[in-house]
């Protein structure tokens, strides 16, 4: 459906014009680095119309010069176009790996002293952190507990602070565990009824914070490994190349990059990142 289209749509509680539509796809771009194409424009009618009622706008227009002015407004604008779509274990083939290459030298390194970091850039509801989290740990509470009293922390970001709530909770309907394993989940978390409350020990580890990954980063030292999936589907090339640089850039030497299953490296993180397997890829040694 075209822009015009949703304009001249029957029963359209907003009137939705063209330029509405240009304006918020500049808008979304400059802001996030998302790419909105004509065919998106009833999604966002769809998400703003709810701001517009609860901002108490009568129209595109008033609310455009709502969050002109208005910063919280205008972060709000920015979690309604975004996609927060996640699961325990989401291609797992990359915890896989995790557990059999990257994790070992690391935990190695938390007994002998050393510290670890590890970062979910895009961490959305928290599924992904947490997931990284139980299979560094294991499901052996025994040699957990040592791990646990080591420097490790996995920094976990998100623009949103709607699904940053609710992944600083740690409590998911039971069946959105199910495709934990059991033995993991029998150890990390706790039944409360219809849900499952990751455990206080594991949700210690990780510090929840907003970050938009096209902004600052007030970030110090560099990580061991990194998952940022697919969230640069929605940028353009160019942005794409950008960010990929400058995560590669955040990564320890020998460090590990994960990214989404459709996504690929582009510029100059192709020279700095070296493909261990499908998507994912280790920091090349100065």
């Amino acid at each position: 459906m075209s822009a015009l289209a949703v304009e001249r749509a029957p029963g359209r509680e907003f009137a939705f014009s063209p330029d509405d539509f240009r304006w918020i796809s500049e808008f979304i771009y400059r802001e996030a680095g998302i790419v909105l194409g004509e065919g998106k424009a009833q999604l966002v009618y769809s998400r703003w119309a709810k701001r517009l009622r609860a901002s108490g706008c009568a129209s595109f227009a008033a609310y455009r010069k709502l969050i002109e002015t208005d910063s919280e407004e205008r972060a709000a604008a920015v979690y309604g176009l975004t996609t927060n779509h996640t699961k325990f274990f989401r291609e797992d083939h990359h915890f896989d790996h995790f557990v059999r290459e990257t994790w070992p030298p690391l935990a190695a390194r938390l007994n002998d002293g050393g510290k670890v970091r590890l970062w979910s850039a895009a961490c959305s509801s928290g599924e992904e952190p947490y997931t990284l989290a139980m299979v560094a740990m294991g499901a052996r509470r025994d040699v957990a507990a040592s791990l646990l009293r080591r420097d490790l922390r996995i920094l976990a970001t998100d623009l949103s602070l709607d699904v940053l709530k609710i992944a600083r909770e740690g409590r998911y309907p039971v069946d959105t565990l199910a495709s934990v394993p059991g033995d993991l989940r029998s150890t990390w978390v706790q039944r409360r009824g219809d849900t499952g409350e990751i455990d206080p020990d594991l949700r210690a580890l990780i510090a929840f914070r907003q970050l938009n990954l096209l902004g600052d980063w007030p970030i110090r030292g560099r990580f061991d490994a990194i998952f940022c999936r697919n969230v640069m589907i929605y940028f353009d090339d160019p942005t794409k190349a950008r960010l990929q640089e400058r995560l590669a850039a955040a990564l320890a030497p020998g460090g590990f990059l994960y990214i989404g299953h459709s996504e690929r490296l582009l510029g100059a993180a192709e020279k700095m990142l070296t493909p261990v397997g499908h998507t994912m890829y280790r920091k090349v040694a100065p």
